[in-house]
């Protein structure tokens, strides 16, 4: 199917108006930061909802919101000042391939990086290049970063994307448009601002994917970091400000509206 411009972004632009409302919220992972107000709380709450992010809403949710039980709902405080037997509560916890390997290491990062900083977006920003167009740096940094501490699991390392690996890095790029992207909407949280949202690149899963080929805006096969660049592109034509909010819309059609 191939729509005139002006009537794909009109078509486009009226789903974004549909989903992106307080109402999505609910059903979404990003219902998880937004049981905090702290940014600390924020930050770590989206990162883990945003890596569980694989597989089934519902499921994902609830992983997530066991996880920030077993930190007792205080996810800053836990990891700045848990002790042996904290840790220990959190040794059954398991997500898909996600175990507690992966968990103690992740939390091990994340005290010793807020040790030393008060956000998590130098993380990723610090990463950015003067002209940069997008994110690709700041992903290869981060992953990089995260993983420079001593005694690293190698298993763990499959959980944080890079472009290095050709990954689409779907999950961090859903984690960086709901930390920078910023409306009125009250669905993304816009608390980073060394990231401009005409930086960040779609989210692209295979909902997305086969949305995007519907409409021939995506011509590459594998579901990888290329064509994640190639559907911002073509985004980024809509709207050079904010390409990013039509992920919204992909989603609803893909997710709810299965138009394929």
């Amino acid at each position: 199917m191939k729509e005139g411009k002006d009537n794909l972004k009109e078509f486009l632009d009226s789903r974004v108006e549909l989903y992106n409302r307080p109402s999505f919220i609910k059903d979404d992972p990003v219902s998880v930061p937004h049981l905090f107000t702290r940014q600390q709380d924020i930050e770590i709450a989206g990162l883990f909802a945003a890596v569980f992010s694989w597989g089934n809403r519902v499921t994902i949710i609830n992983k997530s919101k066991e996880l920030m039980r077993l930190m007792n709902m205080q996810p800053y405080e836990f990891v700045m000042n848990h002790d042996a037997s904290d840790l220990k509560k959190l040794l059954e916890f398991r997500h898909r391939t996600f175990n507690q390997t992966d968990l103690l290491y992740f939390i091990s990062f994340l005290r010793f990086y807020y040790s030393e900083n008060k956000s998590l977006e130098t993380a990723f920003s610090n990463y950015i290049l003067p002209g940069d167009m997008d994110v690709e740096n700041a992903l290869k940094g981060f992953c990089r970063y995260f993983f420079s501490l001593e005694d690293v699991p190698d298993r763990t390392r499959k959980h944080i994307a890079s472009p290095d690996r050709k990954s689409n890095c779907k999950r961090l790029n859903m984690f960086l448009r709901w930390m920078v992207r910023t409306d009125k909407k009250g669905v993304d949280f816009g608390i980073w601002k060394n990231i401009r949202p005409a930086q960040l690149i779609c989210p692209v899963d295979i909902h997305v994917a086969r949305v995007a080929k519907r409409f021939n805006l995506l011509q590459r096969k594998q579901t990888d970091w290329l064509a994640a660049v190639e559907l911002t592109e073509y985004l980024r034509t809509l709207d050079v400000i904010d390409p990013v909010k039509y992920d919204f819309a992909f989603f609803g059609l893909g997710v709810t509206e299965k138009y394929y």
